[in-house]
């Protein structure tokens, strides 16, 4: 019985000694650093124009000359619409111009005529005034069949689609023989010129950007071809089916690989801001916080310390608040520790 007080005595000791035991673990001293996040997004090339060519009159498309994805020049005819009406209605305002000025050239003579004999007193006024009251509507009735031929001129000419600017067809929405209406879309001309890239972004994103932010455009299937964009439209709705804001970002002197339709990556930078950036494993909990273990160089005493976290990184957390540089922060084994454990610091001197 003498000896239990004496084994009882040495355990504690041993257990005593045990709890004094340093932890081995691995530190970083911290350091602010300048942090600007970079987001990138994949998105397309689209042109900066659309037009959507159509008819000026209607009728039974006689013959179409393009395709989707054909290039075509200025002025270039694309469809043509039977012109049979219209060169109807043409021949039928020639015929009423030529009446017309066939009255007017008997309604002038007759005036004429009556002007001579007013002078000499052979009529009477009122035979004078009916003349060139006639004349003057004869005059009136060539002027409006003038204007009647010019627009059945003009409507012929309309028989005929041209591409008002150089571009590529993108869409063709009929086929010879189609009846079409007037004004009725018929083809869709991307103008040649600048491209625009255009992305769907998250609506948090598109609130956090800087202001005029400049982006870097890299096509995806040829990382060599690169431009530098800015952003020219911000849609200010959200599509209701991606929760997303489209975005449209100018690319000046957009070269030739990046074609319609090409597949980009978009890359922002944001405004840089002071930061500690830590291995992920440094990150621990302190009442369902964020914080971190840091070491007492005195003592090698650990303590947490609460922080804020400002981002997640690919192996990396980042921290805006809660820590100074020059502090030491546990980076691997601070699961093993507890507030006022003491460690040893691997690779350090001793």
């Amino acid at each position: 019985m003498a000896t239990l007080p004496l084994l009882l005595a040495g355990c504690q000791k041993q257990e005593a000694a045990e709890k004094k035991l340093p932890v081995m673990v691995r530190t970083e001293t911290v350091a602010i650093a300048d942090y600007a996040p970079r987001t990138s997004l994949t998105g397309v090339i689209a042109a900066r124009t659309l037009n959507n060519l159509s008819f000026r009159v209607g009728g039974r498309v006689a013959e179409r000359l393009v395709d989707v994805g054909q290039h075509v020049d200025q002025g270039a005819v694309l469809a043509r619409i039977d012109p049979q009406e219209q060169e109807f209605d043409l021949r039928s305002a020639q015929a009423d111009l030529d009446a017309a000025q066939a009255q007017l050239t008997q309604a002038a003579a007759a005036f004429e005529r009556q002007k001579t004999l007013l002078a000499r007193g052979y009529t009477t006024r009122r035979d004078y005034d009916a003349a060139e009251q006639a004349s003057k509507v004869a005059q009136g009735s060539v002027n409006a069949t003038q204007s009647a031929l010019a627009n059945a001129k003009e409507n012929l000419s309309f028989t005929e689609l041209k591409a008002g600017a150089a571009g590529v067809i993108t869409v063709r929405q009929v086929e010879a023989g189609q009846v079409v209406q007037a004004a009725q879309t018929v083809f869709t001309l991307a103008e040649d010129g600048d491209r625009d890239a255009v992305f769907n972004v998250q609506e948090t994103l598109v609130a956090k950007a800087p202001a005029a932010p400049a982006v870097t455009i890299t096509l995806l299937s040829d990382p060599q071809v690169k431009a530098m964009g800015k952003v020219r439209e911000i849609s200010p709705a959200v599509d209701p089916a991606s929760g997303s804001i489209r975005v449209k970002v100018a690319i000046p002197d957009t070269p030739a690989g990046m074609a319609l339709g090409a597949a980009v990556i978009g890359s922002v930078s944001a405004q840089p801001s002071k930061a500690v950036i830590l291995p992920w494993q440094a990150l621990t909990s302190s009442d369902g916080k964020p914080a971190v273990w840091v070491v007492d160089q005195a003592t090698k005493a650990v303590a947490t310390m609460p922080v804020e976290v400002l981002a997640f990184g690919s192996g990396t957390v980042v921290i805006n608040k809660g820590l100074e540089a020059g502090q030491t922060v546990v980076t691997a084994g601070g699961q093993l520790l507890s507030p006022g454990q003491t460690v040893e610091i691997a690779g350090a001197e001793q």
